[in-house]
Formats: structure tokens, C-alpha cells, sequence
């Protein structure tokens, strides 16, 4: 689905690909899934193929007919670097990218090498933040070594669903570490220990910190609607965001 987010980092989503394949244990109740089979169901313009990994040309043009700044979440139903997305559709997304440059876009995979692949004889538009999902020790934190080899203005992190502890993380030349729980009636646990040491990784290396929601179950570990837990942490909200104009995308140890 296109349009106005209700996601609290971002502010419209962006989806020149719908559909996508299961990689990692991140995936396992994966809500894109589910929402792509209910829009089918619903008879929705574009989900026709339900999960399906699927191209949508017509929607590329979306950007370039808004002129207001907006920060936009790029392909929230998929993973722009799945290995069956072209790569002259990918130039197709990143040259719409550099022609809006009073938009951000912001594009998270689980695919970092092909991402870095992708990039290593192309310009990132400063306009675009790239960033990898950290679900895990064994899948996720990998790809943050790889995130590091891209040369974006913007890095981040999205921990979300935190299925374990990952701290300690090395966060050198990364500038956003989004965190979360898992949603939904089959969602994983996240306790506050880990996420506590993830902010304290963050505070060492100067990142911006956003806890996003603690998900189906709250800090006291009891299963609740998402809205009835709530994003407070520690008795905050944490809605830090990176300031392009403080970065680079260069890496200092």
C-alpha cells in the first residue's frame, strides 16, 4: 500500500514493488504478508498477486507529483534488493529519488549484499538513508558490517522485532537506531533489558535513539493490544531522528 503512514518513523510509505520471500527468523510473522493477503481479499488495486513479489511501474511517478518535503518509508510491503527485482528498476526508484531531492526516503533491507553490490560503481543520493533490519545475533547483526561498506549520508538500523539481546553493537558509521516489539497474535516477547542496553550502545556512540512500540507484550512481559502498551520507555517517548546536516556518510572508529 501507498500513501499516509501510520508508522511512527516515517510519514507516507512508497511501494514501486510489492511482495516478498522469507530470509530470516525476523520474518517468520512478517506483517506485510498479512496485510498484502487482506488487501487482496479486499479486492485492492496492486495487490492482485497477494505477496507475491510484484513490480508496479505505474506507481513510480508518485513522488514527482508532490512537492511538499515529505519523508517516505520506500517499499514498506517488500525489499527493494530482493534478488527478483531488476536492476535497472532499482535505477528507475533511485532516479526518482534524485530528482525530488525535498523528499527523504528512507529504504531498509535484509539483503545488504546485494545492496552493496548495487551501489559499489553507483552514486547514493544524499536524500536517501539506507539501512538494514538487526532482528538477532545470528541473521542480523552481520549486516550491519555490511551496511557500513555503502557510502550513504544516512545509516540506521532498524531492531525491530527484538527477538533477543544483540548489545553489544558496534555502531561506528551509524547515525539512527530505530528499536521495537513484535505485533500481532503469534508476536515474540522483547524484555526491557534489551533494549536498555541497546540505547546505552547508542549513547555511546552519540546515535539517535527511537523506541517504537514495545508491540503485543509490554514491559511488564503481559499480553496486550499494541496501543494499550504503548511506545513509552523508561517512562519517555524516543522520537530522536538524524539531522542530514550532521553526517556525511563517512565512518569514524
Amino acid at each position: 500500500m501507498s500513501g499516509t503512514s501510520k508508522i511512527e518513523w516515517t510519514e507516507r510509505t512508497w511501494n514501486p514493488v510489492t511482495g516478498c520471500t522469507k530470509i530470516s527468523a525476523g520474518c517468520k510473522y512478517c506483517y506485510a504478508e498479512s496485510m498484502a493477503h487482506r488487501l487482496k481479499a479486499m479486492g485492492t488495486n496492486g495487490y492482485e498477486n497477494g505477496f507475491e513479489l510484484s513490480l508496479m511501474p505505474e506507481r513510480l511517478s508518485e513522488p514527482l507529483n508532490r512537492r511538499s518535503p515529505t519523508i517516505y518509508f520506500v517499499n514498506s510491503m517488500s525489499d527493494l534488493f530482493h534478488e527478483g527485482v531488476p536492476d535497472d528498476y532499482i535505477e528507475m526508484i533511485i532516479e526518482v529519488i534524485s530528482r525530488t531531492p525535498q523528499h527523504t526516503y528512507q529504504i531498509l533491507t535484509k539483503r545488504p549484499e546485494r545492496m552493496v553490490s548495487f551501489f559499489e560503481n553507483r552514486i547514493i543520493p544524499k536524500n536517501a538513508w539506507l539501512g538494514v533490519t538487526v532482528e538477532n545475533e545470528k541473521e542480523g547483526k552481520p549486516r550491519i558490517d555490511l551496511l557500513r561498506q555503502v557510502k550513504a549520508h544516512i545509516r540506521f538500523l532498524s531492531i525491530e522485532p527484538l527477538l533477543e539481546n544483540v548489545s553489544p553493537l558496534n555502531l561506528s558509521g551509524i547515525n539512527w537506531v530505530i528499536v521495537g516489539g513484535e505485533s500481532g497474535a503469534n508476536a515474540r516477547p522483547m524484555k526491557g533489558e534489551w533494549v536498555e542496553s541497546i540505547k546505552d550502545d547508542c549513547q555511546s556512540y552519540d546515535v539517535r535513539f527511537f523506541f517504537k512500540q514495545w508491540g503485543r507484550y509490554g514491559a511488564d512481559g503481559v499480553a496486550r493490544s499494541k496501543k494499550a502498551n504503548g511506545r513509552k520507555f523508561n517512562g519517555m517517548t524516543w522520537d530522536d531522528m538524524p539531522n542530514p546536516s550532521q553526517y556525511n556518510g563517512e565512518i569514524h572508529d
